[in-house]
């Protein structure tokens, strides 16, 4: 297999992170969609997401978008600013190949590097393993469980809340 590169997305891989992520909605419970939207909506989620100042990248591995990831808000209000909640998304066929962990430890540094001082991850489905274990070995924590506040392909869904401090987290002023 070739070697896998992360790099800013770009509006060349709409298309593909399109359909990476209208198979999770459609197949999985990472997300709590249940629609997945069209390449105009995550196009302009892209958008705002990087002219908002947060990373978005992707991984390629020959030629090809085989996942992606990005930081964004965790929350509207101002106090929120220096926190981010993360998504990463892979596509199935690549699954268990360190793509997620090259993507979140990529996202993790940017994120740093954008003066950002925690990052939440918000785990649609408490039977997700592999993103809690992914989570786990990024440095994350277990924080709590909000329990069957979803309902999704017939059946109620937790949401599982992990947390990181970046750089300096809470001991010094943003």
């Amino acid at each position: 297999m070739t070697e896998l590169t992360i790099r800013p997305a770009g509006a060349a891989d709409i298309p593909a992170i399109t359909r990476i992520y209208a198979h999770a909605v459609l197949y999985g419970s990472a997300s709590f969609e249940l629609e997945p939207p069209d390449e105009a909506e995550m196009a302009r989620r892209h958008r705002a997401l990087v002219d908002g100042g947060y990373p978005y990248l992707v991984a390629e591995r020959d030629g090809a978008v085989v996942g992606y990831a990005y930081a964004g808000p965790y929350r509207a209000r101002p106090a929120y600013n220096w926190t981010v909640e993360d998504s990463i998304y892979i596509d199935t066929s690549v699954h268990g190949r360190g793509i997620g962990r090259a993507l979140i430890e990529r996202l993790i540094s940017e994120s740093e590097a954008r003066g950002y001082r925690q990052i939440i991850a918000v785990i649609g489905d408490s039977k997700q393993a592999a993103s809690i274990a992914l989570h786990r070995r990024a440095g994350f924590r277990l924080v709590g469980n909000f329990e069957n506040v979803g309902f999704k392909h017939g059946r109620w869904l937790d949401s599982v809340l992990m947390q990181r401090a970046l750089g300096d987290g809470a001991t010094t002023p943003p």
